[in-house]
């Protein structure tokens, strides 16, 4: 079956970096359109990146542009957030998921990764 891992969640400083993968077993990556979500207690989850399956474009929310980057290493059927100049707001748990086609629900989601930052 489809698993969606996350890991390279933790506890970080502001203006610290980490960064978050996501690898794909039952599934190839490089076929779907990957997403990253996040959510903070007491709120929704949001949309932060996704990174397209047909020419690797990338999309970015607004909170985290110009700070987080998404890649993907199709020889690993993995999927990446770098995530740079971490602010206190940034505090979520972080999940991956996969979309067949750009418009439909995301499909595959995986288990979420904690990210704290610190102040």
């Amino acid at each position: 079956q489809v698993q969606l891992v996350e890991t390279g969640g933790g506890l970080v400083q502001a203006g610290g970096s980490l960064r978050l993968s996501c690898a794909a077993s039952g599934l190839t990556f490089s076929t779907y359109t990957a997403g990253w979500f996040r959510q903070a207690p007491g709120k929704e989850r949001e949309f932060v990146a996704r990174i397209t399956r047909n020419n690797g474009n990338t999309y970015y929310a607004e909170s985290v542009k110009g700070r987080f980057t998404m890649s993907r290493d199709n020889a690993k059927n993995t999927v990446y957030l770098q995530m740079n100049s971490l602010k206190p707001e940034d505090t979520a748990v972080y999940y991956c998921a996969a979309q067949r086609r750009l418009g439909t629900p995301y499909e595959y989601w995986g288990q979420g990764t904690q990210v704290t930052v610190s102040s």
